[in-house]
């Protein structure tokens, strides 16, 4: 039997303490059964692992340094991240990359920040979740000299061209789908019936992003269905064949 996976949910977030067991009970109603919670910088790490440890067969966390969090002491922050991959197993380094959209005066650091969690992912075995904002092909031109290797990993909300996809996809990573696929001028209507089925995973980036009708409101994992409706949709399938085909991508990503 095949149920939703959302692979990437900040459910750990102030936004969820008021109704975070409402929303994970009502999240298991829809068949949402798994959410990969991936890490922001050290003011996330203890609430990450506190759901974690509440709520163990349903929230699964990751351990990274978002690129947004990367600043001069960014040293400090990864000597943080590796100290927590040698103590225990996380589902995968997560989240890296890199922003050009916000800031780009760590753009240096951005780059040297990712290659060493690139390396890390490496020695744990485990897959990459990547952000690349306005920096999808700096960030495909940084993953190149590691594929071959063994490197797999996802390209998080992936808001590319069916070229920048089909490059991906050649790397062995998947793209990561969420609430821009339903969004008016996403710029995703005719991107989504082109990529490859086998390299698509769900995901809703809670508390951002959320989908239509609810766009602007606070997103939850409970949208997973509603993300999944419009890609269906789109590619013109039944939902259960969507659900069938993410569900397998994402126990292949994760190693579940």
């Amino acid at each position: 039997m095949s149920f939703w996976i959302d692979t990437h949910a900040h459910i750990y977030t102030k936004d969820f303490d008021a109704d975070r067991q409402d929303v994970l009970a009502h999240c298991a109603e829809l068949g949402v059964n798994t959410i990969y919670m991936p890490n922001v910088d050290h003011a996330s790490i203890d609430n990450m692992l506190e759901v974690e440890a509440k709520y163990p067969n349903q929230c699964v966390a990751m351990m990274g340094l978002h690129p947004c969090s990367v600043k001069k002491d960014f040293e400090k922050e990864l000597y943080l991240v590796e100290s927590w991959l040698h103590k225990k197993r996380f589902a995968a380094i997560g989240e890296i990359g890199t922003d050009l959209y916000w800031d780009k005066t760590f753009w240096e650091q951005q780059q040297e920040a990712f290659k060493i969690q690139v390396r890390w992912a490496k020695q744990y075995k485990l897959p990459v979740v990547i952000h690349c904002r306005e920096s999808i092909d700096e960030t495909i031109a940084l993953v190149e000299p590691f594929v071959g290797y063994g490197l797999t990993g996802v390209f998080h909300c992936f808001s590319g061209s069916v070229e920048q996809a089909k490059k991906i996809c050649d790397l062995g990573f998947y793209l990561g789908l969420g609430g821009v696929a339903t969004f008016k001028n996403g710029g995703l209507d005719t991107v989504i019936p082109e990529l490859d089925i086998n390299r698509l995973v769900l995901e809703t980036d809670s508390p951002y992003l959320a989908p239509v009708p609810h766009r602007g409101k606070r997103n939850t994992p409970e949208y997973i269905p509603l993300i999944a409706n419009r890609v269906a949709a789109l590619r013109d399938i039944p939902v259960d064949e969507l659900m069938q085909h993410t569900y397998t991508n994402s126990n292949k990503l994760f190693e579940r």
